[in-house]
Order: structure tokens, then C-alpha cells, then sequence
């Protein structure tokens, strides 16, 4: 059974339950800030666990209506950092696909368990002889899953083939510091963890204390690779993940093209690329920080691999469109071809012309390290990342090759002191937009006026849409700023007359602009706004636009700078263009007149 079939299988069953189905969301998450990437299927559900979000009344962020049911069906795509160092073992892997049914308030235990085994004994025809399952057995905190255990019996499954699990085994979530959680019952098929079962009956804060959740919810995940694996291979345990046929074509081609090197590098080579192509068709840019630095590290790695395996220049666009041909029709976005080479293109072009250097350079340290000395330096490995543009991790990989390490801490620790010297740099970056090198006097008068422009807006925005929005970008010209912030949807006209109505009010209110220094620590309790969190050095400066008489600060934001002293310096603001730039982030291009 293809890979195709079982999803469709999977949607159309559920469905059948009474669920509808939702299309995945984004690998960028839309309203969870605590994590980087969508790393499972019920991130975009999260606020009807909590019970902030009724999905009978309140919009769904990716369908900007209701979902009116308590019961969906998702296949959704995911991207987890955690598993980068396993991928090229028979099982793991970055981006996959994982099936998953939700309920929230629907159904609970009981019913999870009988869809779960009806889909499998009677939709996939899987006997029952190859099913075991798991509970979780309780500890001081959490009692034994007892209605489980007993669901399970009830069904046909022997007491010797359900395993009692601990918390580490039988207990799922948060996604981040926080958020819904609860016991799961695992199944496994032919000895592989297919399908998790999660029973959301907890909230967890961020003090690690759990509280009963007034509404209960099922979150359930199954991995596609590995339901296709044993639908595919159903007598071959020696077949992995990277046999089924989602893998099958693109494995066949780059061995076609490369020489007779480790399977592991081929299948590192094929799971990576796969998640480039996901990555940066969710809008991802390779970059230092962040998400594009999860994606410079990937595509740094399979470049390195690359070489190892001989691949000629050209493999990329043909990898690219095996990849394109399994999924465009599911995913619309990989379409977008000539787009997503273009960013990988780019990638490969800026390290490659450095690669070449940088492991002759690598091969020269190696060379001069004594024989019994392990141990490669922080300060050589940041001289090979700095001068070359080689991560920590593909050092850490290079070192292990040779039965090396490289000082972590050390590396970090010539980071922290390379940051420090940069601090000017960084002053530009936070704040000012590169106003230090406007020569003309007039420019310079404009950046600075559309920058405490920019925080109005900025602020606006929190007030008219929706507190929670942040910066995700910004730039300003002489003739306009730009602000890029995360909304799933398309603002009105009625919107965005508010947001420049609101901006000019302020104006008019001939607002007091001033400053003062402190710590990051400190401007966050106060309750200052901070885009770039981990880049701020350890002393900041924060400005506020506040009501002189009342001394209420209407915006309150950590930059380095330049503004106004007063907000009627400004003049007339005006919103030329709103439009979106990728998954679920927004774009306002506006001006002062």
C-alpha cells in the first residue's frame, strides 16, 4: 500500500468518525513562540486544550473561521531538532509527516483506543497477533492509567502484551515550558513504535507543577514513514524507513550519483534534503540565528557530504524534483521550485566557495595535533567557523571522524568574546538601521523619524490585532520603513484605517521620546519588547514614547536608537501596502508625509 493510500486511508476513517479534516499548518509555528518548528500535529490546536480558544466560536488560525467540531483530523508536517544526530540510524529522521486525530472534549480514552485499533485490525487488515501496546503505570504524581489498561483488555489485547511504562515512556508534553500534557498508551507493530496516543488531562506551568485541565483532550500521532514501512514491509524487518517509497526514488538517485560511500551518509544526505526543501518552502532563509541557522547547518552538511560522496554539480535540482513529484499535489507551496533552488543555490554557492579552504585548513590542525592529545581547541574550532563557516555541530562530526572531540566550551566561550567586540555592530543591527553611515543630513532626519515611527506601529498593531505580535523584520529608507510581524491572515480595510488612525492620534499627542540603559533581565521584567531575545548583549537600551503628564508610556521597546524627541516631529503617517512575505507572517510598508 503506498504511502499515499495510508493517508488518505487514515483522513477519510477519521472523517468517517465524525472529524473534520484540517490542512497542516505551517513547519514555522503561527502562535507558539516556545518553539522554533512545528514538531507535532497538535500545535495548531494548543489553545483548546487550555481552553483559551472554544473551536466552536473562535476562529482557527489556519482557516480564519471556527472549526465547528470538537473532533479533527490531521496530516501534518513536522521538523524536530532533537533527532539531527540519530538521522542515519534505521528509524530516525528531521521533517516527517505525522497522522494524528484530536479531540477536544469530543471523546477520551476509551473511544481513542477502539478508533485506533478498528483503523489498523479492520481499515489496514494488521492481525492482532502483531499489535503489543504500553500504559503509563503511574508514579507519586500521576495515578496508573487504569481505564486504559482495562480499554485495552477489553479489546482482545493479552495482559503479557501491554506494557506498564514511566513517565520518561508513558507521559507527552509540554511542546515548550508549558502547556497541555497527560499519559499516553503507545502501539507498537512488529516490535516499532507506530502510533502514540496522548490524553491531555493536565496543564503544566512553567514552575514544572501540573493542574487538571477543565476540559480533557485526545492528541494522537503516527508517523507515516513508519506505518509505511510495516504496511510495506510487513515480513522484512531488515527494511528501514528509507526503503518505502517515500524515500525509495531519491535514495535509488543518489547512489546512482555518488561513489560507494556509507549508507549512512546517503541516508543522512536523503532525510536532510528532504527537510531543506520543506524548510525553506515554509519561508525559512539559511542565516546565523535561529530557524535559518537550523537550516544553514543542514545544508552545510549535506554540501560536506556531498564532496565526500563525489556527487556531481548538478544533483541538487534533479533531488529536488523526485522530491517535488512526491508531495506538490498534498503540498502546494513545493510548487514553488525555481524559488526553492534558488535559496539552496545560494546556500551551497557562499559555502562552497570556502569549503575547499576551510578542510585543508581543518587537515593542517589535525595534522600539527599531537597524536595523544584528543582534544581539538575552542579557539581553532571558532577560527574554522568564523573564517569558514563551518557549525559547531559539522566540527563536532569532522572531530568524531578521527576519534576527536572539540572543546564546546571553549567554542562558546571565543563566541561570547567575539560578540562583545562586535558590540557596535550589533548596536546597528538592534536599533539605528545603518543610520551611522547616512551621509546627507535630510536622509538621516528621515530614518530617524520613520524608526519612532516604527515602534508606533509596531505598538499599534499589539493594540488594534492583537498583543501578543512582535517583530519579525524590519528596514527603513529614507522614503519608508517596512515591518514585518506574524498574523495568519490578510488585514482588512476597517484594520488598517485603525492601526494608521491610532499612529497619527499618537502623533498628534505630541508623545515624549526618551531613553535610559539597563539589563536585558530588567527591561523584560519591566515589560519592554525585545525581537532579537538571545542576541541582546547583557546591557540594553530601552525607549519609551509616553505621555508627558501622565507618564504612561504608550510604546516600550529595547533599541539602540536613534528618535525624535517628541512625536509631532513626525508629520502625517500613512500605510502604503500590506501583503504577506510567507507562512503566517505580514508585511506593512508605510511612510510619513
Amino acid at each position: 500500500m503506498s504511502s499515499n493510500e495510508l493517508r488518505e486511508k487514515f483522513l477519510e476513517f477519521f472523517k468517517g468518525k465524525g472529524h473534520k479534516i484540517i490542512p497542516s499548518s505551517s513547519l514555522v509555528p503561527e502562535n507558539d513562540p516556545s518553539v522554533l518548528f512545528t514538531t507535532a500535529g497538535m500545535q495548531q490546536f494548543k489553545l483548546y486544550y487550555t481552553g483559551a480558544q472554544n473551536p466552536l466560536k473562535d476562529n482557527h488560525s489556519n482557516l480564519s473561521e471556527p472549526l465547528n467540531n470538537l473532533n479533527v483530523v490531521t496530516c501534518q508536517k513536522c521538523f524536530r531538532t532533537s533527532d539531527i544526530e540519530s538521522v542515519g540510524d534505521d528509524s530516525h529522521l528531521t521533517f516527517f509527516e505525522m497522522l494524528g486525530n484530536f479531540s477536544f472534549g469530543g471523546y477520551f480514552k476509551k473511544e481513542t483506543i477502539e478508533y485506533a485499533l478498528d483503523f489498523m485490525t479492520k481499515n489496514l487488515k494488521i492481525s492482532l497477533e502483531r499489535i503489543k501496546v504500553s500504559v503509563f503505570k503511574g508514579d507519586d504524581e500521576v495515578p496508573f492509567d487504569q481505564e486504559s489498561y482495562d480499554t485495552w483488555l477489553e479489546l482482545g489485547i493479552p495482559k503479557e502484551k501491554i506494557a506498564l511504562g514511566t513517565r520518561e515512556d508513558n507521559f507527552w508534553g509540554p511542546t515548550g515550558e508549558e502547556g497541555p500534557c497527560g499519559p499516553t498508551s503507545e502501539i507498537y507493530i512488529d516490535e516499532i513504535e507506530i502510533w502514540n496516543l496522548v490524553f491531555n488531562e493536565y496543564y503544566q506551568h512553567p514552575d514544572k507543577t501540573l493542574k487538571p485541565l477543565k476540559i480533557k483532550g485526545v492528541d494522537t500521532g503516527m508517523g507515516l514513514e513508519r506505518l509505511a514501512l510495516v504496511m510495506q514491509y510487513p515480513e522484512d524487518r531488515t527494511k528501514t524507513i528509507f526503503d518505502t517509497d517515500l524515500f525509495k526514488d531519491l535514495m535509488i538517485y543518489l547512489k546512482s550519483q555518488g561513489n560507494d560511500g556509507e549508507e549512512r551518509i546517503y541516508r543522512i544526505v536523503a532525510d536532510h534534503f528532504r527537510a531543506i526543501v520543506f524548510l525553506t518552502a515554509a519561508g525559512i532563509i539559511p542565516s546565523n540565528t535561529l530557524r535559518g541557522y537550523v537550516l544553514r547547518r543542514l545544508l552545510r552538511r549535506i554540501i560536506r557530504f556531498s564532496k565526500i560522496l563525489n556527487f556531481n554539480e548538478h544533483w541538487l535540482e534533479q533531488a529536488l524534483e523526485i522530491v517535488k513529484e512526491k508531495y506538490d499535489n498534498i503540498y502546494l507551496e513545493l510548487k514553488n521550485q525555481t524559488e526553492i533552488l534558488s535559496v539552496i543555490n545560494q546556500e551551497r554557492d557562499k559555502f562552497e566557495k570556502t569549503l575547499d579552504r576551510g578542510l585543508k585548513e581543518w587537515q593542517k590542525l589535525v595534522n600539527h595535533l599531537p597524536k595523544t592529545k584528543k582534544i581539538i581547541s575552542g579557539r581553532d574550532a571558532f577560527y574554522l567557523y568564523e573564517s569558514y563557516g563551518f557549525p559547531l555541530e559539522i566540527l563536532e562530526e569532522m572531530a568524531k571522524e578521527i576519534n576527536k572531540k572539540v572543546d564546546g566550551n571553549g567554542f562558546e566561550e571565543e563566541f561570547r568574546c567575539h560578540q562583545n567586540i562586535s558590540r557596535i555592530g550589533q548596536e546597528k543591527k538592534f536599533g539605528g538601521h545603518g543610520i551611522q553611515d547616512i551621509e546627507d543630513k535630510e536622509d538621516k532626519e528621515k530614518v530617524t523619524k520613520l524608526h519612532t515611527a516604527t515602534h508606533l506601529l509596531l505598538q499599534a498593531l499589539r493594540i488594534i490585532l492583537d498583543d501578543k505580535i512582535e517583530q519579525k523584520g524590519s528596514d527603513i529608507t529614507p522614503e519608508k520603513l517596512r515591518l514585518d510581524f506574524p498574523f495568519p491572515r490578510k488585514l482588512t480595510a476597517e484594520e488598517i484605517k485603525k492601526i494608521e488612525t491610532l499612529v497619527n492620534q499618537k502623533i498628534q499627542e505630541d508623545l515624549t521620546v526618551h531613553h535610559y540603559e539597563t539589563s536585558y533581565e530588567e527591561a523584560i521584567r519591566e515589560g519592554a519588547l525585545g525581537s532579537f531575545k538571545d542576541r541582546y548583549p547583557t546591557r540594553v537600551t530601552v525607549y519609551e514614547i509616553e505621555d508627558a503628564a501622565t507618564k504612561t508610556p504608550f510604546s516600550r521597546e529595547i533599541c539602540a536608537g536613534p528618535h525624535v524627541s517628541n512625536t509631532k516631529k513626525l508629520g502625517r503617517f500613512k500605510i502604503l501596502k500590506e501583503e504577506t512575505v510567507g507562512q503566517g507572517i505580514r508585511r506593512i510598508k508605510a511612510t510619513i508625509e
